[in-house]
């Protein structure tokens, strides 16, 4: 029997990414950020490269900055946010990941929303704005700050497909 074309793609993909978290928060500190240290303790468990891991205060411009400096290090494949995609005022994760954009992954946001809803939290799963894509050679993935919704992205969209994402990115 021959392999699916997926299953072709996530053979051929590499073994480890390198990885960097920003968690975006006007409130959390390296003790309190429990989002962040998820992220990390769960990719390191599925054998990827955490090669750092910072909190941000919840500032468009500053956010960009960050996003942009780590997508153009040459160490960082992937950039992992978490924290500032709602919808209040303060909340400028969205905005500041789409305007870098190059390429975005709608089916991310959508299934992370359509996941949340039947497995999470029901209608309120509307409010989330999670968004993925690349920013060159670099995937973004940005969720909502719980830990529910940390380990929901991780478990069942990241953690199982970063590698196949990478494989795409690479592929000449």
């Amino acid at each position: 029997m021959s392999l699916s074309s997926v299953e072709e793609h996530r053979k051929e993909a590499p073994q480890s990414v390198s990885c960097y978290i920003i968690t975006v928060s006007d409130t959390r500190t390296t003790e309190t950020d429990t989002g962040g240290a998820l992220i990390q303790s769960m990719l390191e468990a599925a054998g990827y490269e955490v090669i750092g891991r910072t909190i941000i205060k919840d500032n468009y411009q500053d956010i960009r900055e960050l996003l942009y400096k780590n997508a153009d290090h040459t160490g960082v494949e992937a950039v992992l946010l978490t924290g500032g995609t709602g919808i209040s005022p303060r909340d400028t994760t969205y905005e500041a990941v789409s305007s870098l954009l190059d390429k975005t992954l709608p089916g991310f946001g959508e299934i992370f929303r359509m996941l949340s809803y039947t497995e999470d939290i029901g209608s309120a799963a509307i409010l989330s704005r999670a968004i993925a894509g690349t920013i060159g050679n670099t995937a973004i993935f940005s969720m909502p700050g719980s830990t529910g919704a940390v380990k929901l992205a991780m478990e069942r969209l990241i953690i199982p497909e970063l590698r196949h994402v990478m494989r795409e990115i690479y592929k000449q």
